[in-house]
């Protein structure tokens, strides 16, 4: 069954990037283990590797070496079009800029997903009353971002990688744009959402205090290599 094996599995992944002459190495040889349920947090300077590694996690980008493995799918043997649904169903994302869109209502903005997915119209609209529920804005579906903090635009955010039931919700920076009170509401509902049977959260952070109280195990980059993956904490 995949809920034994891990939801991540990192082989000394690589990811390097040329410029000019020289070899800019983002990642260089990783190699992690995220069990499932797990809420793990990567922390590391900017620079350090962090959401290049997120975004080889979510399919985003494509390692130069090594594998990257989610649900016991390897990603780096994926057509573009299996990455596009891997994005689609296995995994949800939140950034620290919100990305929702300005003219949209936070309901239209949570149903874009589902409409990506070709999620039968009659099935939408309880699936994104679930989603804003849980994150605790039902009551605000009619409005528009501008209309809410950045607490509520955040929890939105979260809403909407939520609404396709991903098994794995990956997270960059997710307090970044928020004052730490607001940021601590954000982590304390990742948690609750994590609490659901096997969802596992890997959220990249330069934050260390909100990573040890909220997350289950640190992992810290720098230059591209993996300094401690947490292990034994």
């Amino acid at each position: 069954m995949a809920d034994h094996q891990p939801a991540i599995q990192l082989d000394h992944v690589a990811r390097h990037y040329t410029l000019g002459n020289s070899t800019i190495r983002a990642v260089n040889d990783v190699s992690l283990t995220v069990p499932p349920g797990e809420f793990l947090a990567l922390l590391g300077s900017s620079g350090s590797g962090k959401s290049t590694l997120l975004n080889l996690i979510a399919g985003l980008d494509r390692p130069t070496s090594g594998s990257v493995i989610a649900r016991g799918h390897d990603l780096s043997k994926m057509s573009s079009l299996e990455l596009a649904r891997h994005r689609r169903q296995t995994v949800g994302m939140v950034f620290q800029s919100f990305n929702l869109l300005p003219r949209m209502t936070l309901e239209e903005n949570v149903e874009l997903p589902l409409r990506l997915a070709e999620v039968d119209r009659g099935d939408r609209a309880a699936r994104v009353r679930e989603a804003l529920a849980r994150v605790g804005l039902d009551k605000r579906s009619g409005h528009r971002p501008s209309e809410l903090s950045g607490g509520e635009q955040q929890r939105a955010a979260i809403a909407r990688a939520l609404v396709n039931r991903p098994k794995i919700l990956l997270a960059d920076e997710p307090t970044g744009n928020l004052d730490s009170t607001t940021g601590e509401s954000i982590l304390t509902l990742l948690r609750e959402i994590q609490k659901n049977p096997g969802m596992t959260i890997v959220m990249v952070t330069h934050e260390r205090p909100l990573a040890e109280r909220f997350a289950d195990r640190l992992a810290v980059m720098g230059d591209g290599k993996l300094l401690s993956n947490g292990a034994g904490r």
